[in-house]
């Protein structure tokens, strides 16, 4: 999972949570998990993905945990409005399996990351602190895996952008080292740059690329042929 950095209560007020989910036990007991914790505020709960859009225009959340399978409109559909109606909220995905198309469609549609199920408390909090920070929650090996499950389009020329030098030499290794699951410090070392530089490229990338975040960007180097599943240099 991608570094968390700042603890994600910046000291100031706490992170606004919206919680949806179809089943109101699910709803409770994530409420139960965040709502001891200072640096959460869960501001509301919601059934479906209808209910938790209305819901993230009127009270404005940092963060929505999304359950990807719900009824009216599913987490997928939901995230996709929630990324064009209330483009600063974070959504973090919810599924009950592993291997899960809706968690990768989720990611495309805006998502900032995705855990399963049977996740800790503290894994959960970890990783609302993480998306709030506007990281990715995603473990890599978990998301190799929904990619080698999914995304099954054949090795094609890198994108565009890449290909008129747009990207240059450094954003592509910086590309390709964070599609192997490497996190910012790992990606420093590697290529003997400082964490600061590496934060810079990373900006730029996805600048060039057109995503949103560390999510859609790794998704994009499987997708184009830039690395393949299970590939991981040294």
């Amino acid at each position: 999972m991608a570094d968390a950095g700042a603890d994600g209560s910046g000291g100031g007020r706490p992170i606004r949570v919206l919680i949806a989910d179809d089943q109101p036990l699910v709803r409770r007991g994530l409420a139960l998990i965040l709502t001891p914790d200072p640096g959460f505020e869960v501001v509301g709960e919601a059934g479906n993905g209808e209910e938790a859009v209305e819901l993230a225009r009127r009270l404005r959340p940092d963060t929505v945990v999304m359950d990807i399978r719900m009824p009216v409109l599913d987490g997928v559909a939901a995230t996709a409005r929630l990324a064009h109606e209330v483009p600063e909220c974070r959504v973090l995905a919810l599924s009950t399996f592993d291997l899960d198309e809706y968690v990768v469609a989720a990611l495309r549609a805006g998502a900032s990351g995705f855990l399963p199920k049977d996740i800790s408390p503290e894994e959960l909090v970890a990783a609302l602190r993480v998306v709030h920070t506007g990281e990715a929650a995603v473990a890599p090996r978990l998301l190799t895996r929904l990619l080698a499950a999914y995304v099954r389009t054949p090795p094609r020329p890198l994108p565009p952008v890449a290909r008129t030098g747009e990207l240059t030499p450094r954003e592509v290794e910086v590309w390709r080292l964070m599609a192997e699951g490497r996190d910012n410090t790992e990606i420093a070392r590697a290529m003997d740059i400082s964490a600061s530089t590496v934060k810079n490229h990373i900006t730029g990338l996805f600048g060039k690329l057109g995503v949103r975040d560390r999510a859609q960007a790794v998704i994009a180097a499987y997708e184009t042929g830039l690395v393949e599943v299970g590939e991981r240099r040294g």
